[in-house]
């Protein structure tokens, strides 16, 4: 998958009350040369596989930089992102920006895994459901109760034993996008992909 865009924005990661492990996030640095990118690419890791060094987490209810209950953590080399200090959900929608650049012209690849049960009080439609949120809008204007930052959501979703359920579907929160040439509004748009179970 390709994303373009002429500005610069900020990338993060979406989370709702299911743990979910990023084994690996990796950026390709796209050399432009004048107005288009270039063919030529390096890919490079975002995630240093030790600490949360160049990610900011922003969980609603709290001020952007607290980590709160330890949601987002690095165990083991691994990027992981966990609602298992938490008694209840309470709508503490959270998400993990990254925050070192902003980019224009780049191509994501990012390995992930769902594990364990929703958190207590999580709403339905979250299980198994996660993001990598695109051209999100600055985390520091993100008002203490927003549940969402304004962006081009990938949508990550895991099966739930039965029935399809596709993945990398596109979701809007707090915006539109142009399909086949119109305005769409709807908040979500499937993808053709098979439904991924993995852990029942």
């Amino acid at each position: 998958m390709r994303w373009q865009t002429g500005s610069r924005k900020q990338l993060c990661s979406n989370v709702t009350p299911l743990s979910l492990i990023i084994l690996g996030s990796f950026l390709p640095v796209v050399i432009a040369k004048g107005t288009s990118p270039s063919t030529e690419s390096v890919w490079r890791p975002l995630f240093n596989g030790k600490d949360l060094d160049g990610w900011v987490p922003k969980i609603k209810g709290y001020p952007l930089g607290e980590n709160h209950l330890d949601t987002f953590r690095v165990e083991d080399g691994i990027l992981k992102v966990s609602y298992d200090k938490y008694k209840a959900f309470e709508n503490k929608f959270g998400h993990l920006f990254y925050v070192k650049e902003k980019f224009s012209h780049y191509r994501l690849r990012v390995e992930y895994r769902f594990v364990g049960e929703q958190c207590p009080g999580g709403p339905s439609w979250a299980v198994r459901n996660n993001g990598i949120m695109f051209h999100c809008q600055d985390p520091r204007t993100m008002r203490r109760d927003q549940d969402f930052p304004v962006s081009i959501e990938a949508q990550l979703l895991g099966g739930l034993g039965k029935g399809n359920r596709p993945t990398n579907n596109v979701c809007t929160p707090g915006t539109h996008i142009v399909l086949e040439g119109k305005l769409f509004t709807p908040h979500c748009t499937n993808s053709r992909s098979k439904t991924y179970y993995g852990d029942p």
